[in-house]
C-alpha cells in the first residue's frame, strides 16, 4: 500500500475516533414532546418551571413555590402518597462568611406496585434546592438550579411516567426523594436519615441524579462499595452506557459530595452526573438558557432502562439482591461498549500484558530490532518529559486563572476562568505539536547515522528509530500500570494504550501486515478522547497538568506506532 494511502487511512481513524468518542454518532437523539419514549423535551418544560427563579435555603418562598409544583406533579401522576418531612431551624453552610437559618422539607413519594402486600422499593433520588450565593472573582452569584438539579428532578418525573406505562409489570415499587438542602452540606437528606429511617425500610436500589455542568454526557460516577451486582444490572440494561471505575476512585479525592454519600454504605446505588462545565456550576449560568436536551436524554437512555429492568424482575424481590461482597473495574469504550472484570480478574490481565510485553521486548532484543540500554535512556527521558509537561502545563494554567482574577488551587477544582475549555485545548494542541517536533527531529538524526545511501536502509533506521522510542514509552507504562494496579487497583489510562500496542506489534510480527497499528491506535484513541475528556471536565483547568501528563504519554505511543505503519520497511 502507498504511503499517501496508510497517511488518509490514519487520518480518517483519528477524525472518526473523535466524532465516535465525543457522541457525534454514539449519543442518544433527544426525543420530542409528542414522543412515547422518553422525552428530554418534556423533561425541559419541568425544568423551565422550576428554574424560573433562585431557590436555595436564602429563599424560603421561592423554594416552597417549587416544592408544591413538584408535590403535585407527583399527585398527578396518581403516586400512592405524596409526604412532605419539614426539618425546623436549620443552620449553614456552616464555616463559611453566611449563614442562613432554614427549614428543609423533603418530598417522599410512592408508587406501589399493582399486587399487595409489602414490596421492595427503587428510590430514585434529586435535590430541588438551588446553590445559594457564590463569590466569583467579578462579584457574587446565585444558580438558578436548571441543571443542578434541575436534571435530576426532570429527568426523575420523566422516568417515572414512562414506567408507569408498564406498571401491571411492575414486581417492585418506586419511592421519589426530593430533598432540600443538599446544596448546605446535604442536610435534607441527613435529616430524613436520621429523624426518618423508615422511609428507607426494603430500599433495595438508589439511584441519585445529579449534574455539575449542564453539558456532557451523563456520567455513572460513583457506585455503592462491593458493586459487582450493581455493574451487573447496569451493563445489561443501561443504553448508552458511560462509566468508569476509576471516576469512583478519584471522586474520593475530591472535596464534592452528594446526597448518595450519607446512604451509600448501607444501600447499593448508582450516582449520576454531568461533569461540564465547572464555570456553569453554582453561578448564575446555570439557567434554563443553558441548558441540553443531549444529555437529559443521555440520563434517560441509561436511568429509565436499570429502572424498568429492576422494577419488572422478580429476581430483585428480595432488597439484598444487590448486596455483594465484590468489586469490579469498569470502563466505556465509545463505539464498543462498557467492558468490566472482577478486581482479581483485572490484576490478572495486567500480570498478561506485562508478561507478553517483556517477552516481546526480550525477543526484539534478541534479535537487534531494539537496543536495551537505548529503550531504557528513552524511558527515563519520557518520564522526565511527562513531568516537564505536567509542571508546564500547571503554570499556562495558573496564568490562565491569574489573568482572570480566579483562585488557583494546583491540582483542584478552579472555577472563573471563563476561556478554561478553550485553553486547555490549545494547550493539547501545543502540546502535540511539539512531540512530533521533537521526534521528527531526533528521528532525522537517527538517519543521519545511516552509512548506506539505499532507501531499505534509510527505512530500517526509522523503523528502528520508531521502535525504540514505541518500546521505551510502554516500558514506562508498564511501570506506571504496576505502581497504580498495587496501590489504587486502578490503571486503565496506562494500560490501555500498552495493551493495544503491545498487542498490535505482536501481530504484526506474526503476520507482517502492520494495518494492526491503526486498529491499535483506534481503540487508545477511543478511549483517550472520551476518558481524557471526563477527567478534564472533572478536575478542571487546576488539574490540567495531570490530564496533559496522561495525554502525552498516549501521544508518544500513537506517533511512533503510525511511524512504522507508514514507513515502508518490514523490520
Amino acid at each position: 500500500m502507498k504511503q499517501t494511502a496508510r497517511f488518509l487511512i490514519l487520518t480518517a481513524v483519528i477524525l472518526a475516533t473523535a466524532f465516535l468518542a465525543f457522541g457525534l454518532f454514539t449519543m442518544p437523539k433527544p426525543q420530542t414532546a409528542e414522543s412515547d419514549n422518553f422525552s428530554a423535551a418534556r423533561v425541559l418544560q419541568d425544568i423551565e418551571v422550576i428554574s424560573q427563579s433562585h431557590h436555595s435555603v436564602a429563599q424560603p418562598q421561592e423554594r416552597a413555590q417549587v416544592r408544591e409544583y413538584l408535590a403535585e406533579r407527583l399527585r398527578s401522576m396518581g403516586a400512592d402518597t405524596v409526604k412532605q418531612y419539614q426539618y425546623d431551624s436549620l443552620v449553614g453552610p456552616k464555616g463559611k462568611h453566611v449563614e442562613y437559618v432554614f427549614d428543609a422539607v423533603d418530598i417522599v413519594a410512592e408508587f406501589a406496585p399493582e399486587t399487595s402486600g409489602p414490596c421492595t422499593w427503587l428510590m430514585l433520588v434529586a435535590h430541588y434546592d438551588s446553590r445559594y450565593s457564590q463569590p466569583m472573582p467579578k462579584d457574587t452569584v446565585w444558580s438558578y438550579g436548571a441543571a443542578d438539579d434541575g436534571y435530576g428532578v426532570g429527568v426523575i418525573l420523566e422516568t417515572v411516567s414512562q414506567a408507569l406505562k408498564v406498571r401491571s409489570e411492575w414486581n417492585q415499587g418506586i419511592k421519589v426523594l426530593f430533598t432540600d438542602a443538599e446544596e448546605v452540606g446535604m442536610m435534607g437528606m441527613k435529616a430524613i436519615w436520621e429523624n426518618d429511617r423508615e422511609e428507607f425500610d426494603n430500599v433495595g436500589l438508589m439511584i441519585n441524579i445529579e449534574a455539575r455542568g449542564p453539558w456532557g454526557p451523563a456520567l455513572l460516577f460513583e457506585t455503592s462499595p462491593s458493586n459487582e451486582k450493581i455493574m451487573d444490572l447496569y451493563a445489561h440494561a443501561a443504553k448508552y452506557p458511560f462509566t468508569y471505575s476509576l471516576t469512583t476512585v478519584v471522586y474520593n479525592f475530591m472535596p464534592n459530595f452528594t446526597d448518595f454519600t450519607i446512604v451509600k454504605d448501607e444501600i447499593p446505588g448508582m450516582n449520576f452526573s454531568t461533569v461540564a462545565d465547572v464555570n456553569h456550576y453554582h453561578t448564575d449560568l446555570d439557567n434554563f438558557s443553558n441548558v441540553s436536551d443531549r444529555s437529559v436524554q443521555h440520563y434517560g437512555a441509561q436511568v429509565l432502562p436499570v429502572a424498568l429492568e429492576y422494577l419488572t424482575n422478580e429476581a430483585y424481590a428480595d432488597k439484598t439482591a444487590l448486596v455483594s461482597d465484590r468489586d469490579v473495574t469498569s470502563f466505556t469504550i465509545p463505539a464498543i461498549g462498557l467492558i468490566k472484570m472482577s478486581k482479581n480478574w483485572y490484576k490478572i490481565l495486567n500480570i498478561i500484558v506485562f508478561v507478553l510485553f517483556l517477552l516481546l521486548f526480550a525477543l526484539e532484543g534478541l534479535r537487534g530490532r531494539v537496543k536495551t540500554s537505548r529503550v531504557f535512556k528513552i524511558s527515563g527521558i519520557m518520564l522526565i518529559s511527562a513531568i516537564g509537561v505536567l509542571l508546564i502545563c500547571e503554570l499556562c494554567s495558573w496564568i490562565c486563572a491569574l489573568s482572570c482574577g480566579a483562585k488557583f488551587k494546583p491540582f483542584g477544582i478552579v472555577q472563573g476562568v471563563g476561556f478554561d475549555n478553550i485553553a486547555m485545548i490549545a494547550m493539547t494542541i501545543i502540546m502535540i505539536a511539539f512531540c512530533k517536533i521533537f521526534y521528527f527531529i531526533f528521528r532525522r538524526k537517527a538517519v543521519r547515522g545511516v552509512t548506506s545511501m539505499r532507501s531499505s536502509a534509510v527505512s530500517n533506521a526509522i523503523s528502528q528509530y520508531s521502535c525504540s522510542v514505541l518500546y521505551g514509552t510502554l516500558a514506562l507504562l508498564l511501570v506506571l500500570c504496576a505502581a497504580l494496579v498495587f496501590t489504587l487497583g486502578e490503571n486503565l489510562m496506562f494500560l490501555i494504550p500498552l495493551t493495544c500496542a503491545t498487542t498490535a506489534l505482536i501481530l504484526w510480527r506474526m503476520t507482517g501486515w502492520k494495518g494492526w497499528m491503526p486498529i491499535a491506535i483506534a481503540l487508545i484513541l477511543l478511549h483517550a478522547y472520551s476518558f481524557l475528556f471526563a477527567l478534564a471536565m472533572a478536575l478542571t483547568i487546576g488539574a490540567y497538568g495531570a490530564v496533559a501528563m496522561i495525554a502525552f504519554l498516549d501521544v508518544m505511543v500513537i506517533i511512533p506506532m503510525a511511524d512504522i505503519y507508514l514507513t515502508t520497511s518490514k523490520r
